[in-house]
């Protein structure tokens, strides 16, 4: 591999902003916020919106943001039933 060409590759902290929920992995990423981690070392800390820990096809909950949904709107305006 050529020299200087390729990103830094080091570990970075990754929280779950929905849920607090943390966990260690390598990345290219950067960050200028820092944590400290569990072995007292102090490493980026990148937020991410969804994880494993709070998105629906692992957590097996599913999260609805709107009660009514567009099918249900569709069959109170027109009337439909299921007869």
């Amino acid at each position: 591999m050529k020299k200087g060409i390729h990103p830094d590759y080091h570990q970075v902290v990754f929280q779950d902003s929905s849920t607090g929920f943390k966990f260690m992995s390598g990345s290219t990423k950067t960050s200028d916020e820092t944590i400290e981690w569990e072995d007292g070392n102090t490493y980026p800390l990148i937020r991410v919106e969804i994880s494993s820990d709070s998105h629906p096809f692992y957590t097996g909950k599913q999260k609805f943001t709107q009660a009514d949904g567009a099918v249900d709107r569709f069959n109170k305006k027109y009337g439909l039933t299921n007869n």
